[in-house]
C-alpha cells in the first residue's frame, strides 16, 4: 500500500475536501481523487462520501481513521530521524489564534536558530478546541489561553504571558472611566464562549455592569477594527502585538485589580513527542536577553 495514498486520505477527512487537501498537499484534487480511490479499491470499502459541500468518512473510513494517522505520523517521524538525530519526529503544536502572530513568531525564530531541521506542523483554532485535541492526543502541546478548570496530571502547564483585562474605546473617549464607558456605551462583547470571553463577562456580572451589547465576536483583532470605527466599547485582554495596522484606540485601564487572561503551553512530558515539546518551552520562556515572555 502507498503510504501517499493514506496521506491523502486523512488530508480530505481533516480538511473537508479534496479541493483543500490538494491545496495542501501542493496537488491537484483530481489526483488526490485518484489517491483516495486507489486505497478503497485496496481496501475494497467505501472510505469517504460528500455530505452537502463538505466530504466526510464513511463508517469504514472512520474505523481506519486513527490508524491511519498513526502510519502517517510514523513515516514522517522516520524521515526526521533519518535526516537529523537531535530531536526526533515532527511536533504538531495547537496554537490559538491570537497567539498565531505575537506569542508564536519570536518562540520560532529563537526555536530554529538553535535547531533549523525541526519539523513543526502547526494548527490554529480556539483555545477550547486545541485544548480537547491536546488531552485527546491528536496533538503534542498548545499555546492556549489557560482553561477555567484544573488540568489533568498527566499534563502540565506553563505560563508563557499574562495580559490584564482593558476596555478598548475610540480615541475620543480616552479621558473616561471603564466602568462609565462599560455602562453607558454601545458593547462588543469578546465571545462568551472563548475562555477570555468567560472571564470578561465574570467581570461585568462581578461588578453589576448590564452593557449595551451591540454584537458578539471571538476575534480580537476585529473587535479592534471596530471599535477604531466607532461601533462600540469592548472588554477585553490587552493582547501581545502586532495589532491591526493604523488602528487607533484608546487602552483604558480598569480600576483596581484587573482581571487578567493567561496565554501559555500546555502538553504532556511523557507522550512520545514530550522531547520536543520541552525543548519547545524552553525557547519560549527564554528570550535574548534571558528573560521570560511573560509580563
Amino acid at each position: 500500500m502507498d503510504i501517499r495514498y493514506l496521506q491523502s486520505f486523512v488530508a480530505v477527512v481533516e480538511h473537508g475536501s479534496f479541493a483543500e487537501a490538494a491545496r495542501r498537499l501542493g496537488l491537484t484534487p483530481a489526483a488526490i481523487a485518484a489517491r483516495v480511490k486507489a486505497l478503497e479499491e485496496s481496501l475494497d470499502t467505501p472510505l469517504v462520501q460528500r455530505a452537502g459541500r463538505t466530504v466526510v468518512p464513511t463508517q469504514g473510513g472512520l474505523r481506519i481513521l486513527p490508524k491511519a494517522r498513526a502510519v502517517v505520523r510514523d513515516v514522517r517521524d522516520l524521515n526526521a530521524v533519518a535526516h537529523d538525530d537531535s530531536l526526533l519526529g515532527e511536533l504538531r503544536l495547537g496554537v490559538s489564534t491570537s497567539a498565531l502572530t505575537g506569542l508564536l513568531p519570536p518562540i520560532l525564530r529563537r526555536l530554529y536558530a538553535a535547531h533549523p531541521r525541526l519539523k513543526i506542523f502547526v494548527e490554529p483554532g480556539s483555545s477550547s478546541h486545541l485544548y480537547r485535541r491536546i488531552v485527546g492526543g491528536d496533538l503534542d502541546a498548545g499555546i492556549i489561553v489557560a482553561p477555567q478548570f484544573t488540568i489533568p496530571k498527566a499534563f502540565e502547564w506553563h505560563v508563557l504571558v499574562t495580559e490584564p483585562f482593558i476596555v478598548l474605546a475610540p480615541e475620543a473617549m480616552a479621558h473616561r472611566g471603564a466602568h462609565d464607558l462599560l455602562a453607558t456605551e454601545p458593547f462588543i462583547r469578546y465571545d462568551r464562549g472563548m475562555w477570555g470571553g468567560m472571564v470578561a463577562d465574570r467581570y461585568l456580572q462581578e461588578h453589576n455592569i448590564v452593557p449595551q451589547e451591540r454584537l458578539e465576536i471571538d476575534a480580537l483583532n476585529a473587535i479592534a477594527s471596530m471599535v477604531h470605527q466607532g461601533i462600540g466599547v469592548s472588554l477585553v485582554p490587552d493582547w501581545t502585538p502586532p495589532w491591526p495596522e493604523g488602528i487607533r484606540v484608546a487602552r483604558v485601564p480598569l480600576p483596581g485589580r484587573a482581571p487578567v487572561r493567561q496565554v501559555g503551553l500546555l502538553w504532556s512530558p511523557h507522550a512520545a513527542h514530550g522531547a520536543l515539546s520541552r525543548t519547545l518551552l524552553e525557547h519560549a520562556t527564554n528570550a535574548d536577553d534571558g528573560s521570560s515572555l511573560s509580563r
